[in-house]
């Protein structure tokens, strides 16, 4: 029973070690709402893709390719998101996933 309680308290404590927290994404989504809107709604004039109803894994792997300079460049979001975390990115794309 011991081996059991060992197994799942490091379980739910490596889950919660990558667990994203939308709050947090808020706040750093204060960052984007120039150019994607408060909603995710985005910006054709400035070539602001809507952000809203896009999945959290989409988001993030969005994310990291424009960091990695991956399918495009985008010179204009290289300086925000080349300075978030790896959780920084995850909790970013769960708030964007809210919207």
């Amino acid at each position: 029973m011991m081996k059991y309680a060992i197994s799942s308290l490091l379980f739910f404590s490596f889950v919660s070690t990558f667990a994203q927290d939308a709050t947090k994404g808020a706040e750093l989504y204060k960052q984007c709402i120039a150019c994607h809107g408060a909603k995710g709604e985005g910006n054709v004039a400035q070539k602001a893709p809507k952000l809203s109803g896009q999945y959290d894994w989409y988001v993030e792997r969005q994310i990291l390719d424009i960091r990695e300079g991956k399918l495009r460049k985008n010179e204009v979001m290289i300086p925000f998101v080349s300075k978030l975390s790896a959780q920084d990115v995850k909790d970013l794309a769960a708030y964007i996933s809210q919207l």
